[in-house]
C-alpha cells in the first residue's frame, strides 16, 4: 500500500523508494487480516516458527535450532507453551490474539503494530492481554510499539505517546497524558467525555448532564 498524497516513511525508509522485503522483516503486525491467513488445522509451534519465513502455512521448510529455541520462549512469554500442539482452530478468541502477537515477534522486529489486539475478548482476556502488553512495553529491548484501540481501557501501562483520530485526520498527538484527557477526547468523539486515570490505566465515560431545576407549578 503506498500513500495517494505526500510521503510516508518506515523506519527511515520511503514507502515506493524501498524494496518491501527488507521492510518485512523490521515490522511484525497483528491483526485480524493476518490471523485470517494462518490454516485452522496448523498447531500453535508451527504458527509461530513459520513467520521466520514469513509465510503462513508449514510446507517442507527447515528450520535451525535458533529459530526453534526463539519459537519456544515466545510461545512462554506469551502464556502458550501448553498449547503448543494444540491446533488453531480450536484456540480460543484470547489464545488467538496471543499466538498472532507471537508470531509477529518472530523476526525479531524494530515495530510491532497491533491492530485491536483485544477486539472480541471478554474482561478476563482483555486484562490479561493488557498485562502481557505492559510487561513488553517495559521491556528496553522491545521493539516500538504502536496499538489501535477504540477504548482507552485497553491501553497497556508504559505506553508514551497517543494520537487521536477524527474523520480521517490526526485530532490530538503528543504525550499520552495530554492526549487522553477529557477535553481532547470529547472533541474527537464530538460528545462530553469524562476521562480518568488510575493505577496505570485510563478510563472513559459520557459526561453525565447536571439536573435542572425543577418547573414551579
Amino acid at each position: 500500500m503506498h500513500p495517494t498524497t505526500g510521503r510516508a516513511r518506515i523506519l527511515g525508509h520511503e514507502v515506493g523508494k524501498t524494496d518491501l522485503r527488507e521492510l518485512r522483516t523490521l515490522v511484525g503486525i497483528s491483526s485480524a487480516a493476518v490471523a485470517a491467513l494462518l490454516p485452522n488445522q496448523e498447531t500453535v509451534l508451527d504458527s509461530v516458527l513459520t513467520s521466520a519465513y514469513g509465510i503462513s502455512g508449514r510446507w517442507r521448510e527447515r528450520y535451525d535450532q535458533v529459530d526453534r529455541d526463539r519459537a519456544h520462549q515466545l510461545l512462554s512469554d506469551w502464556g502458550l507453551t501448553t498449547l503448543s500442539n494444540r491446533r488453531i482452530g480450536n484456540l480460543s478468541e484470547g489464545e488467538r490474539k496471543r499466538v498472532q502477537i507471537a508470531r509477529a515477534l518472530m523476526c525479531d522486529p524494530e515495530l510491532l503494530i497491533l491492530d485491536e489486539p483485544a477486539a472480541g475478548l471478554d474482561v478476563g482476556g482483555r486484562e490479561d492481554l493488557v498485562a502481557r502488553l505492559a510487561t513488553l512495553a517495559g521491556d528496553d529491548y522491545a521493539p516500538s510499539l504502536v496499538l489501535v484501540t477504540h477504548h482507552v481501557e485497553e491501553i497497556p501501562p508504559n505506553f508514551t505517546h497517543a494520537l487521536l483520530l477524527k474523520s480521517g485526520q490526526v485530532s490530538s498527538q503528543g504525550p499520552v497524558p495530554e492526549v487522553i484527557a477529557s477535553e481532547p477526547m470529547s472533541q474527537a468523539f464530538n460528545i462530553p467525555l469524562v476521562v480518568e486515570y488510575g493505577d496505570g490505566r485510563w478510563y472513559a465515560q459520557g459526561k453525565t448532564p447536571s439536573k435542572g431545576r425543577r418547573a414551579r407549578d
